[in-house]
């Protein structure tokens, strides 16, 4: 059992930065994937990044360049920095674990969620 708990969403201006956390509790954190999703009100949940346990990271085309996903496995958090933030960033965030193969940009794949924290960015 892995649980999860994400911190650092507020609301920023449009080019500001911004940095989310995910700490996970539970054992063999260095066994999972893990990735961030955004989603907001009466849209499907969207895929952000990932990042697997040997570093290995994928990102959606909207944040690629702008966003990077780290994890610091002895600390067993995960980090989301956020860049040149835009009005479409704002969502939900979520941070996810998966250790079943399948692909990383995959919700369905994720086995553990966080509560979420909300960004909001204004124009």
């Amino acid at each position: 059992q892995v649980q999860l708990v994400e911190s650092g969403g507020r609301s920023v201006q449009a080019g500001d930065s911004l940095s989310l956390s995910c700490a996970a509790s539970g054992r063999t954190f260095n066994d999972y994937t893990m990735g961030w999703f955004r989603q907001t009100p009466g849209k499907e949940r969207e895929f952000v990044a990932a990042i697997t346990w040997s570093g290995g990271t994928t990102y959606a085309d909207s944040v690629k360049g702008r966003f990077t996903i780290s994890r610091v496995n002895a600390k067993n958090t995960v980090y989301l920095q956020m860049n040149n933030l835009k009005p479409e960033d704002t969502g939900v965030y979520y941070c996810a674990a998966k250790r079943r193969i399948g692909s990383d940009t995959l919700g369905l794949w994720y086995d553990y969620w966080g509560q979420g924290t909300q960004v909001t960015v204004s124009s």
